[in-house]
């Protein structure tokens, strides 16, 4: 059995609110009496933003886009001394609060932009022996007043004439899509809803699709980055559907790599639903919908 160092949490999902305490074990094993220089713990909460390495704002923004404290509390868990042979635990809680003139936001890990919180521990040791370091990730939630305002259907229709960005719509095929979502403002804990409805299509179709993507805008002062990335990607309807045949339009959001909408100074998290329909010879037409998460009281 060799020395080993271990966290643990005492929810099993891992999950808190501000001001709740993140509560768990500290496990020390060890196959004979040791000597350490003592066992400290930390709370963290960073904000990190990072920009392609392609995009041309790069320079401009690298002083300002530097990893963002928004929560930090440390203790001295056990002075130094010795652990006898076997497993010693050692109980922890936190209490989960921003730093002065801080706020707390949702846990969420996107591409260039992801907000995390941790629990370390390290036990120090003596020059001939390295110090362990022992880390463990929690999820933060952060409840908002909603007041329900955009929480209206959204009705859309597809056809040729319909499409943006394109040149020519002659040469598109004759199609009808019909249908709606429940609603443009989602409580991010519920499923997406909605259905459409093919009413024509003159051409062969391969396959329905929904693609959610998150929309990451982050820079500083001297201008903004934005760029939109897939999170997932569902079909809702494989090969030539029927007409006329409503289509359940059915997707649950993904824990941490979603989020609540957020707008601060330096940064953004916005969302996109995009509803593709691509025909048999590989074409495909999309039309994109801004949706915003809401995580209510």
């Amino acid at each position: 059995m060799s020395f080993s160092l271990d966290v643990r949490l005492s929810k099993p999902n891992k999950t808190y609110r501000q001001g709740e305490l993140v509560s768990g074990t500290i496990s020390v094993n060890t196959p004979s009496d040791c000597k350490h220089d003592g066992i400290g713990l930390s709370l963290e909460g960073t904000i990190s933003l990072q920009l392609d390495n392609k995009n041309i704002l790069l320079d401009t923004f690298s002083s300002s886009l530097k990893p963002v404290q928004i929560a930090l509390a440390s203790f001295e868990m056990v002075k130094p001394g010795r652990f006898p042979a076997g497993t010693t635990e050692i109980p922890f809680e936190v209490k989960l609060q921003p730093l002065n003139g801080k706020v707390l936001y949702e846990t969420y890990h996107g591409v260039y932009i992801t907000i995390q919180y941790m629990i370390k521990v390290e036990m120090k040791r003596s020059v001939l022996n390295r110090d362990l370091l022992k880390g463990i990730e929690f999820v933060v939630e952060v409840p908002e007043s909603y007041d329900g305002s955009n929480d209206k259907p959204k009705v859309f229709n597809i056809t040729p004439e319909s499409l943006r960005n394109v040149a020519e719509t002659g040469r598109l095929p004759k199609f009808c899509i019909k249908g709606q979502l429940d609603s443009t403002a989602f409580v991010i804990t519920k499923p997406m809803t909605g259905e459409l409805t093919v009413e024509r299509c003159d051409i062969t179709i391969k396959s329905i699709e929904l693609q959610l993507c998150r929309v990451e805008t982050c820079g500083a002062g001297e201008g903004f980055a934005k760029e939109a990335t897939e999170i997932q990607n569902i079909q809702i309807g494989e090969g030539d559907v029927c007409r006329n045949f409503p289509i359940p339009i059915h997707m649950v959001f993904p824990r941490l790599f979603t989020c609540p909408t957020l707008t601060t100074n330096s940064f953004k998290i916005g969302f996109e639903l995009n509803l593709i329909v691509i025909f048999e010879d590989d074409h495909l037409v999309m039309e994109t919908f801004d949706i915003q998460l809401v995580r209510p009281k």
